[in-house]
This record gives C-alpha cells, sequence and structure tokens, in this order.
C-alpha cells in the first residue's frame, strides 16, 4: 500500500481502504482458486495493482465512461481501476468461470457497485463501450481483430475511444501494421520501480 499511496496521493479513504482489501482478499482466495502465480502472490501490489493503475497516470476518465476489460483473470485492470473511477461502468469478462468467481467474491467484499463480472467472449459482447482495457492476453493484431467491435463512436473523454493495452518487452512488430495510429507510452515514465522498465502502455484509437 506504501507504492499505491506514493503514485496516487489524493485518493478518498474509501478508495485506500479499498485497495487495501485487495491483498488480503487476493491472498484468501489464491489459495482456493489460483488465479495469480504462487511466485507473483507476494508481489501483489506491484505486479498486479500498481501495474493496472498505470492506466489512471494515462487518462482520467470521465464520469459516466463506460470501460469493458477483456480477459481479466482475477480483475486486473478492471478492479483497481473501478476502484479509482467510481464515476464509471467497469464490466470484467473472461472465459474461465472459476476466475469470474474470485472477481465477483472481491467486487461483493470491497464494495463495489460499479463492476459487473461475466464468464464470456469478447467475440459474444452486442454492447458497446468508450474502452477496452487488457493485459497482454495475445498478440496484439489479434486482441484488436476481436474487440474493435464492441468501441463506441460517441467520445467523452480527452483521448479518443479505443484500446488500452498494457505489455511489457519488446513488441515493435506487433504495433507495426497499425502505424502512426499507435501510442505507447513507457510506464517507466510514471513509476520509477524497475519492474515496469520494460513495461508500456499502447492506445490504439479506434
Amino acid at each position: 500500500m506504501e507504492l499505491i499511496r506514493k503514485h496516487f496521493t489524493s485518493l478518498t479513504e474509501l478508495q485506500y481502504s479499498q485497495l487495501e482489501q485487495l491483498g488480503p482478499l487476493y491472498l484468501e482466495w489464491n489459495q482456493k482458486i489460483n488465479v495469480i502465480s504462487r511466485k507473483d502472490i507476494d508481489s501483489l501490489y506491484i505486479k498486479h495493482i500498481l501495474h493496472s493503475l498505470a492506466i489512471a497516470k494515462f487518462i482520467k476518465f470521465s464520469p459516466g465512461t463506460r470501460i469493458l476489460d477483456v480477459g481479466t483473470g482475477g480483475g486486473f485492470p478492471g478492479i483497481p481501476l473501478a476502484i479509482l473511477f467510481p464515476a464509471c461502468e467497469f464490466h470484467l469478462i473472461d472465459s474461465i468461470a472459476k476466475k469470474i468467481k474470485v472477481v465477483q467474491e472481491v467486487v461483493n467484499a470491497t464494495g463495489l457497485t460499479n463492476v459487473k463480472a461475466n464468464q464470456m467472449r469478447v467475440q459474444d459482447i452486442k454492447e458497446q463501450y468508450d474502452f477496452v482495457v487488457s493485459r497482454a492476453v495475445t498478440a496484439f493484431p489479434d486482441f484488436v481483430s476481436m474487440s474493435r467491435h464492441v468501441v463506441a463512436k460517441n467520445q467523452k473523454n480527452a483521448i479518443g475511444n479505443g484500446i488500452l493495452y498494457l505489455k511489457g518487452g519488446d513488441f515493435k512488430s506487433e504495433v507495426k501494421p497499425f502505424g502512426k495510429k499507435v501510442f505507447t507510452t513507457e510506464l517507466s515514465t510514471f513509476f520509477d520501480d524497475e519492474y515496469f522498465e520494460t513495461k508500456k502502455l499502447i492506445h490504439l484509437p479506434i
């Protein structure tokens, strides 16, 4: 939590409390249903929560913004973002039922009222969203192909509706097909921990 307080200094006490609850909740649920690798659970705040919140450093979602988290796993980046943006709507989906069970339990325990979670594939989504967020569930061109149909045309934010994709390593070949439409931000510009040296955020307006 020290990391969260260091990088996000103006949250409400409720938000800090909700973020603090995530540690013991994931520790408890991960023992029952493995949604976070055993070696990462001790680094939950840096590798999962703070990593998810990099999106909040890039954009401050306007109230009423609708965000779809595809391949959410245990709830990342959706749950930390939902805590930071209580006036926005979050829909978290994953194809694996046990992961959605954990998401729902964490949502219930933290009292989040702006999150719904479903076991489903993005290809089956009929609704429209301002942004699709994800943490590197597949190669970027494949992700764009399967999720771009859900992006709404009406704009309500400072940056264009589209995809916000957290990814690590070298992926120049993956974004090359999109040319100058793609914006890439180094997460090391937000966070000084060495974990973020190779981590990036891709924004592709749709």
